[in-house]
């Protein structure tokens, strides 16, 4: 019955949200002079960290092309070109970057000295960017147009690594406070932010002197919109031309026109604190661990719009599944014999509570004693790294930060991880990490990767739920909208309506 009641309720909750969605930079169906139309766009995640660039807020920015490093992710997960047009490895530690012609969007320069005080202000961020998890390396001007970076240890895979949001590169003007870069008006994507109202909304209008070309867009107005239903009524009601993270249970009620479901690599994990609490006993996260149905969350939450989790790379990253081993080093699971846990997770993504629910009961059913909490992403997040739950529901791109598939390993499971939801520290587990991040070849990085995978799932410090197909609502009238697995993109060049 309750879901039956949730078309309805987004229709009764349609005249309400109306004035949510009223543009905070002129009107909503704003034209430029050449005929183009704003951009009217709701994202479920409000910013947590003021926009960071180095943190969760990274993507954000490259999603509304405001940000961009020295390289991107093509189609097939490569290295593409971005504001560096080449670059070459000169030794196992130092490659050269040149540069394009581009300038910042305060009309200063793209200069190898800006490039360089960039990456050396997010290389010395607190916490690390998970892209920069375990690495370290200095950037030094080459010249008139190359950066010529050197790591501490060879790092086969940097190019890809500069492809992380988290390492946009941003003019000398963003970074006015130690360990603080403000992206307003001083990054190099096709749009520019304007204006910022906290973690409520952001305008973006049109860099008209990009260097990839004027975008058709002349603006993006953007509210930060955490109820799902929410996002469902305003795209279906025309309040939105695109909408993120459409809730499986909205999805009949959008035209199949206006919903397209992406098939990506987030993987739902439930992650057990190591370091305190109930879940240091291994034990005892074994025993969760055997008490965890998967399937029933794909077909009954998620609708089909998931698969079960296997493991930290799902269907889509697809060599993972034919090098998959065995977890190594499981403990025996214990009697949870009433032992009490705080499970905790967001509501940005809707499916997230009902996750929730359905985990505490198969808990239950196995002895354990749960209690939930739920709140909004940006108000959980450094509550949930400080460890002070003992598990956490989130779901993660396991390739966003760098597209390597080691880089997620180091950033969420080693101990100087920033990312590291679990405060898993386990020599074991660090050891076959840095082997997998010593190895170039693609081929046998990936065996490594699946080693190291292994034996972090043998510590039970992560339970994969399931790996998603994300739904993004998107306009009827809305053409060249960015859908890729690494979400990373969503509004570019071509994106207009």
């Amino acid at each position: 019955m309750r879901r039956r009641l949730r078309p309805l309720l987004a229709l009764v909750l349609a005249p309400v949200l109306a004035g949510c969605f009223a543009s905070g930079g002129g009107t909503d169906s704003a034209d430029s002079a050449d005929g183009g139309s704003r951009l009217r766009v709701a994202l479920a995640f409000p910013p947590a960290e003021n926009l960071s660039p180095y943190g969760a807020d990274s993507t954000i920015l490259s999603r509304l092309g405001v940000t961009e490093g020295l390289t991107a992710l093509d189609a097939n997960g490569a290295a593409a070109p971005a504001l560096a047009a080449s670059w070459r490895q000169e030794n196992d530690r130092t490659w050269l970057f040149t540069l394009r012609e581009a300038t910042f969007q305060d009309g200063s320069a793209v200069t190898p000295a800006a490039v360089a005080t960039a990456l050396t202000h997010a290389a010395q961020a607190k916490p690390v960017p998970a892209a920069l998890a375990g690495v370290t390396f200095t950037a030094k001007a080459d010249g008139a147009d190359a950066v010529r970076i050197t790591t501490g240890t060879p790092d086969p895979v940097l190019p890809l690594r500069l492809s992380s949001p988290s390492l946009a590169i941003l003019s000398g003007k963003a970074y006015g406070t130690k360990d603080k870069a403000d992206p307003v008006g001083t990054a190099t994507g096709p749009f520019e932010l304007t204006k910022v109202l906290g973690a409520t909304a952001v305008t973006l209008d049109r860099y008209d002197d990009y260097w990839g070309g004027r975008a058709q867009a002349p603006g993006i107005d953007v509210k930060f919109v955490a109820d799902g239903t929410a996002r469902a009524s305003a795209l279906r009601t025309g309040q939105v031309d695109l909408a993120e993270a459409i809730p499986v249970a909205q999805a009949a009620t959008l035209d199949k026109a206006t919903r397209e479901a992406t098939a990506t690599t987030r993987t739902t994990s439930l992650l057990l604190n190591t370091e305190k609490g109930a879940f240091k006993d291994a034990a005892l996260r074994a025993a969760a661990r055997e008490a965890v149905d998967t399937s029933v969350l794909a077909k009954g939450v998620y609708e089909g719009y998931a698969d079960p989790g296997a493991g930290i790379y799902g269907p889509a990253v697809t060599w993972a599944a034919g090098k998959r081993t065995e977890p190594v080093g499981r403990a025996k699971a214990g009697k949870p014999d009433g032992t009490r846990v705080t499970i905790a997770t967001y509501d940005n993504r809707p499916e997230l509570p009902e996750v929730a629910q359905v985990l505490k009961q198969q808990l239950e059913e196995a002895g354990f004693e749960v209690t939930l909490e739920v709140r909004e992403y940006s108000r959980l997040e450094s509550d949930a790294l400080e460890g002070k739950f003992d598990a956490v529901i989130g779901a993660r791109n396991s390739l966003v930060d760098t597209g390597d598939p080691v880089g997620v390993l180091a950033g969420d499971y080693t101990c100087d991880g920033g990312y590291n939801l679990s405060l898993l520290c386990d020599k074991d587990v660090d050891r076959a990490v840095a082997k997998a991040a010593d190895i170039a070849d693609t081929a046998d990085r990936q065996d490594a990767a699946m080693a190291a995978e292994a034996r972090i799932l043998g510590t039970d410090a992560v339970v994969p739920l399931v790996h998603q197909r994300i739904i993004t609502g998107v306009g009827s009238s809305v053409r060249g909208a960015l859908l890729d697995p690494y979400e990373r993109t969503l509004v570019g060049i071509g994106t207009r309506r």
